[in-house]
């Protein structure tokens, strides 16, 4: 087994960046998601309710700008975030420090509703939790190529079913994965407890629960009926659909693609 492809999101919810190594830190993946979007309220925007957030590309340049496009959106850069942190009304995260305020009439506009960008000065500000372990989601989420395409057969299997043509592949960026493997066995990493990438070890913390926002197709922004639909008919157990795992770092270093996988 190998690790096919590493991601990070350095805006949460929006377009992930394919990257050839990442340094792995105690919160996550260097880069990734340290930027979010709140409402006026210090809530998280979330893109079951907001798909436009999955329009956005961004990227951090080398003096720490943040680049922001989008379709019908002209390009902005943000510069770093500076200044004392505000409070925020998210559970996990209290305080955070404003980007901008060319940033938040960026994504006013492109959301329709008041919108602020924040910028995690601190992932340790986060409350940690044991199951998820970091920054939003959890330190680090992976999926394995094998258990997607098994995904796109019991799919497409459905669809016959109900005699509808079978959907295309799904892309993978519906479910923001970190790091991305391939040869291991369909869903195997359901069992696994731990996994050494290259040179660093991690536990597994838990498997990875789906979410709506799956069912938008990051490239059109449509909302569908899958994965969650065939997911609840054959990963759904405990109240929740499963696709994935969460995995928290022993120790530190960097991740390369190509690296060699082995669980535990």
């Amino acid at each position: 087994m190998e690790l096919a492809e590493i991601r990070t999101y350095p805006v949460k919810s929006a377009k992930g960046i394919s990257r050839p190594s990442a340094q792995v830190l105690p919160w996550g993946l260097e880069g990734d998601r340290r930027w979010g979007v709140v409402d006026p309220l210090g809530e998280l925007i979330w893109v079951g309710e907001h798909p436009r957030l999955l329009s956005v590309s961004a990227a951090e340049t080398p003096g720490g700008d943040l680049l922001l496009s989008a379709r019908g959106m002209g390009q902005l850069k943000v510069p770093p975030a500076i200044g004392d942190t505000i409070p925020l009304g998210c559970s996990t995260l209290d305080r955070a420090v404003l980007a901008h305020a060319d940033a938040h009439e960026w994504f006013t506009r492109l959301l329709g509703k008041p919108a602020r960008l924040i910028w995690l000065d601190d992932p340790r500000r986060r409350t940690i939790t044991e199951e998820q372990g970091g920054l939003w989601d959890g330190p680090l989420h992976l999926v394995s190529r094998s258990s997607l395409r098994r995904l796109d057969d019991l799919i497409a299997e459905g669809a016959l079913e109900r005699q509808e043509l079978p959907p295309d592949p799904l892309d993978v960026a519906r479910f923001r994965p970190n790091v991305i493997i391939d040869g291991a066995e369909p869903f195997a990493e359901d069992a696994w407890t731990s996994v050494r990438i290259g040179e660093i070890d991690f536990r597994v913390s838990a498997l990875c629960d789906r979410c709506a926002a799956t069912i938008w197709d990051p490239a059109t922004q449509e909302r569908g009926k899958e994965p969650l639909r065939t997911l609840a008919k054959h990963r759904r157990w405990d109240g929740n659909t499963w696709f994935g795992i969460r995995l928290v770092p022993k120790n530190l270093g960097e991740l390369r693609v190509g690296d060699e996988v082995r669980p535990g």
